[in-house]
C-alpha cells in the first residue's frame, strides 16, 4: 500500500525507478494480487500514469486491464478505473485538449468537441495518431472485447457507463468500419447504444449522441437500425427540450446525427416523411421580428436545420420521393416559413444564403411550390415580387459571391420544368408588357447582361438561358425583343446585341456566358438559326475565332464558337441561300478544316471545370473566376457534340440521302400519325356505338318485358271473352230448350248454379245439425247440473260423472271437427262467389257481330236475373255465416260453462270422498259400540238382569203406535 501511495503522490525514498519499471510492477500487482483492494489501487495508479506514460501503459497493461473488465465485474470502481485507463491510452489526449481550448475561443463551433486541428509539431501529432491506431487495433483483435464493452454499457453506475461510452467513441473514431461491423453482428448491440439517449444524466446522454454520430457514419445498415429504434422521435424531442434553434451544443449534435441518418439513405428519408416528422421541423424556423444579435451557436444550429431540409429534397434523391417531400413541406407551411426568413431583415448573410439554397430545392420541379414562390412579395413599399428582389442582389456586384450564386440557383430552380414561369419571365421583356414605372425581372436580366461586371454578365446570361430551356415558344418570342442602345440610333434585337458584345472582345467570362446563351437559344429552333445567320458578320466572326491559334485561356471560347457554328449547321432549314448546310460545311472545310473543327469542339468537354459543373445542379465555385459552366448547358453539350461531329463529316450525297430518308421517315411518321388519329377516332366511335348498343339492348329488354306483359293481358281478356260468350250462349240455349246440344253449350253455367245450390243446402243442413247438437248440449248441461246436485247424496254419482265427462270430451272433439268443416265450406263458398262475380262482371265485347240487338237484350235480362239469384244466394250465405258465428259464440259459452261445471264437479268429488271417509269412520265407531253393547247385555244377562233386545223394543214401539192410532179413531 505504501508503494502505491508513493507512486500516486510522487514521493519516494532513495533512487527513483523509471516509468517503465513502475508500470511493470503495477501490472504485476494487478495480475498477482488476490485482494480486490490491492488490484483497485494498482489500476488507479495506472490510470494516473496513463497520460504521461501512454505508450508504456498501453503496451504493458492493456491485457491486464481487459482481464479486469472480464473478471472484476462486481466492483464498479475498479471497472471505472480500467475503462478510464484504456480511454487515456487509446484516445489522443493532446488532440482532445487542443479541441477544448479551441472550443472556448472559436466563435462558430461546428461539431461540439470534435474537430480536426493542426498541432504545431506535426510529427508529434502523427506519432500520437499512429499510437492511437496501434492500440485500437490491439484492443479489437478479439471482437469479444468490443462485445464485452457493449455489455458494460448496460451498467447503470455512472463511473462505469460514462467511461465506457467515451472509450467506444474513441474506438469508432480510430477504426470506425471494423467497430461498426462488430456492433452490427452483436445481438442487441445497436439497441444498447440507443438506450443511452434515454439516460436521465445529461452527460451520458450528450456523449451518447457523439457516440451515435461516429457509429452511423457511412454505414447504411446501422443507420436503418438506429432509425427504426425510434431515433427520430427521441432526437426531435431532445431538440425541442433544448430550445430548438436557440439551444446549445446538444441541439447541434442531434442535428448532426439526423444528417448522418438521412443523407443518401432513401429508406430513412421515406420513414422520416411517413412518420410525419417533416411537420415537426416547421417550428424550428419561426424567427421573430427582432433578428439582431444572433449567437454563433444559433447560426450553426439553423444552418444545420436548413441542411436537414435540403437532404429531404435534394436533386440526387429519386424524383418521386423528392416530389412527395416537397408536397408535404408546402402543406405543413414549411415553405411559407422559409420564404418569411428569406424576406426578413437582420438575418445573417450565411443563413440567408443557405435559406435561398433551401427554398431553391424545395420548389425545384414542383409546379405548386413554384407558383407559390412566384406570388411571394417582399415587405417593401411598393411591394415587389421576391424574384425581382433576389435578381437585384444577383446583378449587384457589391453582394457576396456565395449569395449571388445562391440567387442564381434559386432562379434556375424556379424555372426548372416550369413553362408557365418561363413565359412570365420572357413576357417582361416583350414590348407590349414593359412597364416603365416598375422594375421587372426581364429588365434586371438585360441590365446584368450588358453591365460592366463580368460576373453579372455570366449570371444574367445563364438565367436567361434557363428561361428558354426546352421551350421552343419562348425561344421564338425572345426574337421579338428590341433594345435601345443609344439616342438617335434605331433599336436592335437582343440576339444582335449579344453578338455585337461578343465581337467586341470582352472578358472571357462574359463571352462564355453569351455563347452559352446563344447556343441554348438557337438549338432546336430553326427560326432562331435563320435570324442568327441573317447577320452577315456572325459566321465570319465564328470562323475567325475557331481558326486562330490563341492561348490557353481562349481555348474554351473557341470550343463554344465551334459548338455555336455546329448548331447553325445541324438545325439549319436551308432558308438562306448563302448559309445552307452544304455551304457552311464547305466553309468549315476551307477555312478551318474538319479535323481542326472537331478538335476545337472537344475543348469544351476537356476543360477541367466542365466535369465539376456536370456533377450537380447547384452552382458552387471556389472563386468568381472559375464560374464558367452551367449544369444544364453541360447536358446540352453532351447531347449535341456527337451529332454535330457527324453532321460536319457527312458529304452532300450522304446529306441528300439522309434528307430523303428523313423526309420518308417524316412522311411515314405523318402517315402513322394519321392512322393513329384515325384509330383513335374509330375507337371513340366504337366506344360510343358500344354504349348506344348497350343502352338500346337494355331498352329492348324493357320493351320485350312490356310486350310479354301486354300479350299475357290480351290473352287473359280473350279467355274471359270466350268464357263469357260460352256462358251467354249456354244460358240462351238452356232457357229455349230448343236443341239438344244447346244444353251442352249451357251446361257450364247450370252446373255451377246447381253446385252452388247444393252447397247452400248442405250448409243449411249443417246449420240445423248444429242447432240440434246445441240443444243436446243444453240438455246435457242441465243433466250435468242435476247430477252435480245429486253427487252429495251418495257415492253412486261418481260413475255417472265419469260418463258425463267422457261424453263431454267426445262432444268437444265433434265440435272442433265441425268447426273445421265449416271453415272449409266457407272457403269453398268464397271461391264460388268469386267465380260467380267474375261470370257476372264480364261483358260481351262489341266486336261479336253474330248476335243481334234483340238477342243481346234478352241475354242481358237473363244475366240480370242470374245476378239477382246470385245476390239472393249471397244473402243466404251471409245469414248462414252469421248463424254460424252465433253458434260459435254459444259453443264458446257452453265450453266455459262446461269448464265451470267441471270445476264444481271436481269440488263435489272431493267433498264426496271426504264424506265417504267420515262415513267409514262412523261405521267403525258404530260397530265398536254394538260390540260393547252386546258384551254389556251379555254381562247383564249373566248377572240375572232382564235385558230387552232390539227386536223386542221394536215390537213394543210398534204396539204403542197402534194403540195411539185406535184412540185417535175413537
Amino acid at each position: 500500500m505504501n508503494f502505491f501511495r508513493g507512486v500516486i503522490s510522487g514521493q519516494a525514498a532513495g533512487p527513483q525507478p523509471s516509468g517503465a519499471e513502475t508500470i511493470q510492477k503495477l501490472c504485476d500487482r494487478v495480475a498477482s494480487s488476490t485482494l480486490l483492494e490491492d488490484r483497485r489501487d494498482a489500476v488507479r495508479a495506472l490510470k494516473s500514469l496513463s497520460k504521461k506514460y501512454r505508450m508504456e501503459v498501453g503496451t504493458q497493461a492493456m491485457d491486464h486491464l481487459i482481464n479486469i473488465l472480464q473478471t472484476d465485474r462486481s466492483d464498479s470502481e475498479i471497472l471505472g478505473y480500467a475503462l478510464d485507463t484504456l480511454y487515456n491510452v487509446i484516445c489522443n489526449d493532446e488532440e482532445e485538449e487542443q479541441d477544448e481550448s479551441e472550443d472556448a475561443v472559436a466563435p462558430l463551433p461546428v461539431s461540439g468537441k470534435h474537430k480536426n486541428v493542426s498541432v504545431p509539431d506535426e510529427n508529434a501529432q502523427k506519432q500520437a495518431d499512429d499510437l492511437s491506431l496501434q492500440f485500437t487495433d490491439t484492443f479489437i483483435q478479439d471482437p469479444e472485447h468490443v462485445t464485452l464493452l457493449l455489455t458494460l454499457l448496460e451498467e447503470f453506475d455512472f463511473h462505469v457507463r460514462w467511461p465506457g461510452v467515451k472509450l467506444l467513441t474513441a474506438l469508432l473514431k480510430n477504426q470506425g468500419p471494423q467497430i461498426q461491423g462488430i456492433i452490427l453482428v452483436s445481438p442487441m448491440g445497436v439497441s444498447r447504444l440507443m438506450d443511452l439517449l434515454a439516460d436521465s444524466r445529461e452527460v451520458i446522454r450528450n456523449d451518447g449522441l457523439l457516440l451515435l454520430q461516429q457509429l452511423t457514419k457511412g454505414n447504411a445498415a446501422i443507420q436503418k437500425i438506429v432509425a427504426f429504434e425510434n431515433a427520430f422521435e427521441r432526437l426531435l424531442d431532445i431538440i425541442t427540450e433544448e430550445g430548438s434553434s436557440d439551444g446549445g451544443i446538444v441541439v447541434e449534435d442531434c442535428l448532426l446525427l439526423l444528417l448522418n441518418l438521412l443523407k443518401n439513405n432513401s429508406s430513412n428519408q421515406n420513414f422520416f416523411k411517413e412518420g410525419s416528422y417533416i411537420q415537426r421541423m416547421k417550428p424550428w424556423f419561426e424567427v421573430g421580428d427582432d433578428n439582431s444579435g444572433w449567437s454563433a451557436q444559433k447560426v450553426t444550429n439553423l444552418h444545420l436545420m436548413l441542411q436537414l431540409v435540403r437532404v429531404m429534397v435534394s436533386p440526387v434523391n429519386s424524383p418521386g420521393a423528392t416530389a412527395s417531400c416537397q408536397k408535404s413541406m408546402f402543406q405543413c407551411g414549411l415553405l411559407q416559413q422559409l420564404c418569411t426568413i428569406l424576406m426578413a431583415t437582420g438575418v445573417p448573410a450565411d443563413i440567408l444564403t443557405e435559406t435561398i439554397n433551401t427554398v431553391s430545392e424545395v420548389i425545384r420541379g414542383s409546379q405548386v411550390n413554384q407558383d407559390y414562390f412566384a406570388s411571394v412579395n417582399a415587405p417593401s413599399n411598393p411591394p415587389r415580387p421576391a424574384i425581382v428582389v433576389l435578381l437585384m442582389s444577383m446583378v449587384n456586384e457589391r453582394q457576396p459571391f456565395v449569395l449571388r450564386c445562391a440567387v442564381l440557383y434559386c432562379f434556375q430552380c424556379f424555372l426548372y420544368k416550369n413553362q408557365k414561369g418561363q413565359g412570365e419571365i420572357v413576357a417582361t421583356l416583350l414590348p407590349s408588357t414593359i412597364d416603365a414605372n416598375s422594375i421587372s425581372a426581364g429588365q434586371l436580366l438585360c441590365g446584368g447582361l450588358f453591365s460592366a461586371d463580368s460576373l453579372s454578365n455570366w449570371c444574367a446570361a445563364v438565367a436567361l438561358a434557363h428561361a428558354l430551356q426546352d421551350n421552343l415558344t419562348q425561344k421564338e418570342q425572345l426574337l421579338r425583343v428590341q433594345l435601345a442602345t443609344s439616342l438617335g440610333k434605331p433599336p436592335v434585337s437582343l440576339l444582335q446585341q449579344c453578338t455585337n458584345i461578343l465581337s467586341q472582345g470582352s472578358k472571357v467570362q462574359t463571352r462564355v456566358g453569351l455563347l452559352m446563351l446563344l447556343c441554348t437559344w438557337i438549338s432546336n429552333c430553326p427560326i432562331a438559326v435563320t435570324h442568327f445567320l441573317h447577320n452577315q458578320e456572325n459566321v465570319p466572326f465564328l470562323t475567325a475565332q475557331i481558326s486562330e491559334n490563341l492561348g490557353e485561356d481562349e481555348r474554351l471560347v473557341q470550343g463554344l464558337c465551334a459548338l455555336l457554328l455546329g448548331i447553325c449547321i445541324y438545325y439549319n432549314d436551308n432558308s438562306l441561300e448563302n448559309y445552307t448546310k452544304e455551304k457552311l460545311k464547305q466553309l468549315i472545310e476551307k477555312r478551318i478544316g474538319k479535323e481542326n473543327f472537331v478538335e476545337k469542339l472537344g475543348f469544351i468537354t476537356k476543360h477541367e471545370l466542365y466535369s465539376r459543373a456536370a456533377q450537380k445542379p447547384q452552382p458552387v465555385f471556389p472563386s468568381p473566376e472559375q464560374m464558367l459552366f452551367d449544369h444544364e448547358f453541360t447536358k446540352l453539350v453532351k447531347e449535341l457534340e456527337g451529332v454535330i461531329t457527324k453532321a460536319v463529316h457527312k458529304s452532300s450525297e450522304e446529306e441528300k440521302k439522309e434528307e430523303e430518308v428523313k423526309k420518308t421517315l417524316e412522311q411515314h411518321d405523318n402517315i402513322v400519325t394519321q392512322y393513329k388519329e384515325l384509330i383513335r377516332e374509330q375507337d371513340a366511335q366504337l366506344q360510343e356505338l358500344k354504349e348506344q348498343v348497350a343502352s338500346m339492348t337494355s331498352q329492348n329488354e324493357q320493351l320485350q318485358a312490356t310486350i310479354t306483359q301486354q300479350q299475357s293481358q290480351i290473352q287473359q281478356h280473350k279467355d274471359q271473352y270466350n268464357i263469357l260468350k260460352l256462358k251467354l250462349a249456354k244460358e240462351n240455349q238452356g232457357q229455349s230448350n230448343s236443341q239438344g246440344d244447346g244444353s251442352q253449350v249451357n251446361g257450364l253455367q247450370t252446373e255451377e248454379l246447381t253446385q252452388l245450390r247444393e252447397e247452400v243446402e248442405e250448409l243449411r243442413k249443417q246449420h240445423s245439425l248444429l242447432q240440434t247438437q246445441l240443444s243436446d248440449k243444453d240438455a246435457l248441461i242441465s243433466s250435468l247440473k242435476s247430477g252435480a246436485a245429486q253427487t252429495a247424496e251418495g257415492p253412486a254419482g261418481g260413475s255417472d260423472n265419469t260418463e258425463l265427462l267422457q261424453e263431454l270430451e267426445a262432444l268437444r272433439s265433434q265440435v272442433q271437427s265441425q268447426s273445421t268443416e265449416i271453415g272449409q265450406l266457407k272457403m269453398e263458398r268464397q271461391d264460388l262467389l268469386r267465380r260467380a262475380e267474375a261470370g257476372s262482371s264480364d261483358t260481351l265485347p262489341s266486336s261479336d257481330s253474330s248476335l243481334d240487338a234483340a238477342k243481346m237484350a234478352e241475354l242481358e235480362s237473363r244475366l240480370g236475373a242470374q245476378t239477382s239469384e246470385m245476390e239472393r244466394l249471397k244473402a243466404e250465405v251471409k245469414n248462414l255465416s252469421e248463424s254460424r258465428a252465433e253458434l260459435e259464440k254459444q259453443l264458446d259459452s257452453t265450453t266455459s260453462t262446461v269448464a265451470i261445471l267441471q270445476t264444481e264437479k271436481e269440488k263435489l268429488q272431493t267433498d264426496v270422498q271426504e264424506s265417504k271417509k267420515e262415513q267409514d269412520d262412523l261405521l267403525m265407531l258404530l260397530a265398536d259400540q254394538d260390540q260393547k253393547i252386546t258384551s254389556l247385555k251379555k254381562r247383564l244377562k249373566d248377572l240375572g238382569e232382564t235385558v230387552e233386545d232390539e227386536d223386542d223394543l221394536d215390537t213394543r214401539d210398534q204396539t204403542d203406535d197402534d194403540d195411539e192410532e185406535d184412540e185417535d179413531e175413537d
